[in-house]
């Protein structure tokens, strides 16, 4: 029973382990997005800035439409990023309570084992006392037959 529980116990850790790993790849995910967000609108800003420097010596019509429509795809993307941001986000929240909840399982087999552990040395306690009472039973009998 308990090597079982003890296989059942080093089964529970490996999957903790697991689940470590996968919510830290998750996280990683969502530092990668991040990274990627803040360096497309880092490239809007300086897009946009490099426009108005431009504007100032005169832009033509379809020159502005044109600058305009990359504009917007710059906002389509960062919107679009966003959203991969708070996917990643939720991915890695939802690793983070499987790994979690999965720490609690291991937790709850270990003290099991432990509690089996301890439940063991108490009855082994108990028979070496119960062996030392016969012991000395068995010689106060026959202290006081030998009389």
């Amino acid at each position: 029973m308990s090597s079982q529980l003890a296989r059942v116990a080093e089964f529970e850790r490996e999957r903790e382990q697991q689940a470590a790993q996968l919510f830290q790849q998750a996280q990683t995910m969502v530092n990668q997005q991040r990274q990627k967000l803040a360096s497309l609108e880092q490239y809007r800003t300086d897009y946009l800035k490099n426009i108005q420097q431009t504007g100032k010596s005169g832009v033509e019509a379809r020159q502005y439409h044109q600058h305009l429509s990359f504009v917007g795809k710059l906002d389509k993307a960062c919107e679009q990023q966003t959203q991969y941001v708070s996917q990643a986000a939720l991915a890695a929240d939802q690793r983070k309570r499987q790994w979690l909840a999965q720490q609690q399982r291991c937790k709850a087999v270990e003290l099991l084992l432990e509690k089996k552990r301890q439940a063991a040395q108490h009855l082994e306690a108990r028979r070496e006392q119960n062996m030392l009472d016969e012991y000395a039973n068995r010689a106060y009998f026959r202290r006081f037959h030998a009389k």
